[in-house]
Order: C-alpha cells, then sequence, then structure tokens
C-alpha cells in the first residue's frame, strides 16, 4: 500500500483530497502547516507527498520540498506542490525546488489520482 502524506492549511481541501483517495489503495497522512509536513515526512517515509505551496508559519510548501529533495534520505519522496498559482514563473519556482509535479486548484479529482498513480508506479 502506498503511502500519501497531505500537507495543506485548509481544512476543507484536506478532507476533499483525503475523500477521493479513501477510494483508492493508500495510507493517507496528514499535516496542517510545513514543518508538521518536514516532520511527519522525516518520520514516515511517505511515498508521495501532496503539498499545499502557500501555508502559514515556519515554513511553506517550496522551502518544505526544497528541504525534502536535498536530503538523501527523503529525495525519493515523490512531491506534488498544490496551489492557486499557475503562472509559468510558479511553475518554474516549483521546478526549482525538486517538485516531481505541480497541481493548480481547483484540480479534479481524476487528475488528482492520475498524477499520484502516475507518479507511484516507479516509486
Amino acid at each position: 500500500m502506498k503511502r500519501v502524506l497531505i500537507v495543506e492549511d485548509q481544512a476543507d481541501i484536506r478532507k476533499l483530497i483525503r475523500m477521493t483517495l479513501e477510494f483508492e489503495a493508500y495510507e493517507i497522512h496528514e499535516a496542517t502547516d510545513g514543518t508538521a509536513g518536514l516532520t511527519l515526512a522525516q518520520a514516515l517515509r511517505p511515498d508521495l507527498m501532496l503539498l499545499d505551496v502557500m501555508m502559514p508559519g515556519a515554513l511553506d510548501g517550496l522551502q518544505v520540498c526544497q528541504r525534502i529533495k536535498s536530503d538523501p534520505g527523503l529525495a525519493r519522496i515523490r512531491i506534488v506542490l498544490l496551489t492557486a498559482r499557475g503562472q509559468a514563473r510558479d511553475r518554474q519556482a516549483g521546478a526549482q525546488a525538486g517538485a516531481d509535479d505541480y497541481l493548480v486548484k481547483p484540480f479534479s479529482p481524476l487528475q488528482l489520482i492520475d498524477t499520484i498513480e502516475r507518479l507511484t508506479e516507479t516509486a
């Protein structure tokens, strides 16, 4: 069973993602900010993280992504950035941080499932 970590500060979005993934064979974990997400990633070593870019607190999604991808013990974790920002420069920032994919909100449940399945096939 693939382990997925959702890092999203908005409870309603976390719930929608969790409900989408509950129909698939995933072990789902959640964090509400970047710091908690990084701590959980270190403890759980998920196969994939769904990581919101804009979050309150000490670490935003780009910083969490960068830290995970620069840590040899965590770098294999696939990261999908979730954000309302869809401009080319925002996508570029995500790529520079090391993200494996980038979904612009609002995204469809099918788009989310397809992205996760594609990224975890090789994990």
